[in-house]
């Protein structure tokens, strides 16, 4: 799911002035990726398997056929509208050659994997940029053996699960439901899923990394350090160099898992049921994941407020039903509720696409609703309270298309210590938030509008979820915290932001890319500066 930032990134566009610098044409970085001038090391020219202008399709492509829209970019404004290349090497040479001319020629470098980028900071920039896109490098090898795999990080979650799908019945991968998702961004982020709470985050289960520096060295988890690979796992990697793969841990899962989705309108009872979920679902058996969503239904011309919740279960249905009626004897569930499948079945079942051949995991090119949208995220620590779902209801009523899903954390997620990587929100949150508001017309008066309602949603729940400091979530990127302010950005500067993701963790992301790319060239609007 590429944003559709861009396409309003378009529709303002304004040429690039500065009177100091003047970024190189497409054509002058063309030359400098053919030349052997960059690195003596090159023995001959390199020619990239693919060079794409800023009016090629692959860059039209973000601005008309994709799925979703974050409108926080319209506060910065850019100067640098298009790439000046978008680049798909086929080979870590050929990525070498792109980062050491980027250095060279002073552009910025932002390396695409999926597209799954809620704030475009993967192919938009304020500063003159080119693209890394991974896609041909997406290699899957699957070891039987001790368990694990090392996957390129231009696959998709899709290509990486429908892999293991074939090579094993009862191995699985810790990570995301979506399968149009990059491995290379979702790793680097944490990585929520449905069976994160018996084996922990994606980046959880890294073992491993080939991470390629701002001088074009490959270092694996040794050479790296430590520190380095810390930082990786859930620190956002695009801050420290370009992550060409990683090697993961698979785990064991049953041959047969079990779902079950139960579907209820908003009301003073359901109020009541989503209250009780909050005491129960980060405290369940750690096989049993049940996260709720809520959003609008249209019945005729009346709109209404729904909840669904949905739930993955590592056993059968025998063992479901006993552990339901004891623990959440309130949502009433029966054996005729629920369905037995492969765990790879439940990623359809929980992408709603249950029934059809188990190759759709493979299009990364998949389209959901043609729509634009604005998110954000919070973890909850105390069970909210009840009232506060009857005023979401009628805040809900109000909009065409508002979302908010609920992921239920505890398990293994709270084993893990809050330093053990750069991801936090661990032993005393609950759940998680997601919110979301979508909308159809890309004009700016009507984008205002949604985003000024999820704001206001954004802050009517501030009382109720964490603080000092409100946390959010790095993959749900969100630049309404704070952005940096280039290369000259102070550590404290970018504190505000940075420790809503990373509370305590973000000064060592700071030290640790102060030692691996102290000039700060790897760098967006919310990366890691730099400290000494």
């Amino acid at each position: 799911m590429i944003e559709l930032a861009l396409s309003l990134y378009l529709f303002f566009s304004v040429k690039y002035v500065n009177s100091v610098y003047s970024p190189p044409t497409s054509e002058q970085f063309q030359s400098c990726l053919s030349s052997n001038h960059c690195n003596s090391t090159f023995k001959s020219p390199i020619n990239l398997a693919k060079v794409h202008t800023p009016d090629s399709r692959i860059y039209t492509d973000f601005s008309e056929s994709s799925s979703s829209l974050n409108s926080s970019f319209f506060s910065l404004n850019f100067t640098s509208l298009k790439p000046i290349l978008t680049l798909k090497p086929k080979s870590e040479t050929e990525i070498k050659k792109a980062i050491l001319c980027s250095k060279k020629l002073g552009v910025q470098v932002r390396t695409l994997s999926g597209g799954h980028d809620y704030e475009g900071l993967s192919y938009l920039s304020q500063s003159p940029f080119i693209i890394i896109d991974l896609v041909n490098l997406r290699s899957i090898n699957i070891n039987l053996k001790d368990d694990t795999a090392w996957i390129q990080s231009g696959a998709t979650l899709g290509e990486l699960y429908y892999k293991i799908a074939k090579a094993s019945k009862i191995l699985a991968f810790s990570a995301g439901i979506c399968p149009s998702v990059g491995v290379g961004g979702h790793i680097s982020g944490g990585g929520f899923g449905t069976i994160m709470r018996k084996h922990g985050l994606a980046s959880d289960n890294v073992v491993d990394a080939h991470l390629m520096d701002v001088n074009g060295i490959i270092r694996d988890r040794k050479a790296m350090g430590e520190d380095l690979f810390w930082a990786l796992r859930g620190g956002g990697a695009a801050s420290f160099g370009v992550v060409l793969s990683w090697k993961v841990k698979l785990v064991r899962v049953p041959e047969k898992v079990t779902c079950f989705i139960s579907q209820h309108p908003m009301g003073e009872s359901m109020n009541k049921l989503v209250h009780r979920w909050q005491f129960i679902g980060a405290e369940l058996d750690q096989d049993l994941f049940i996260r709720v969503i809520i959003d609008n239904s249209q019945e005729g011309n009346q709109r209404k407020v729904k909840t669904t919740f949905q739930a993955l279960f590592l056993g059968g249905i025998d063992r479901l039903i006993p552990l339901m009626n004891k623990k959440f004897p309130e949502i009433g569930l029966r054996a005729q509720d629920c369905s037995e499948m492969s765990w790879i079945e439940s990623i359809m079942f929980f992408n709603w696409k249950s029934g059809q051949p188990l190759e759709t995991m493979l299009d990364r090119d998949q389209r959901y609703e043609d729509l634009y949208f604005k998110a954000k995220s919070d973890f909850v620590q105390k069970p909210v309270p009840e009232n506060v779902f009857g005023e979401v209801t009628k805040r809900f009523l109000e909009k065409e298309t508002p979302l908010m899903i609920l992921e239920p954390l505890g398990g293994k997620i709270s084993e893990v210590s809050e330093t053990e990587s750069p991801y936090p929100h661990r032993r005393g949150n609950l759940y998680n938030i997601q919110y979301m508001v979508k909308w159809k017309v890309n004009e700016v008066e009507e984008m205002n509008k949604h985003v000024r309602w999820m704001r206001s949603l954004y802050d009517y729940m501030s009382p109720y979820v964490s603080s000092s400091p409100r946390g959010a979530y790095l993959n749900y990127r969100d630049l309404d915290l704070g952005t940096t302010k280039g290369i000259n950005t102070s550590f404290e500067d970018a504190q505000e932001w940075g420790e809503r993701y990373f509370r305590g963790n973000f000064k060592k992301l700071g030290l640790v890319k102060g030692k691996i790319d102290p000039t700060n060239f790897f760098r967006n609007e919310q990366s890691i500066p730099p400290l000494f």
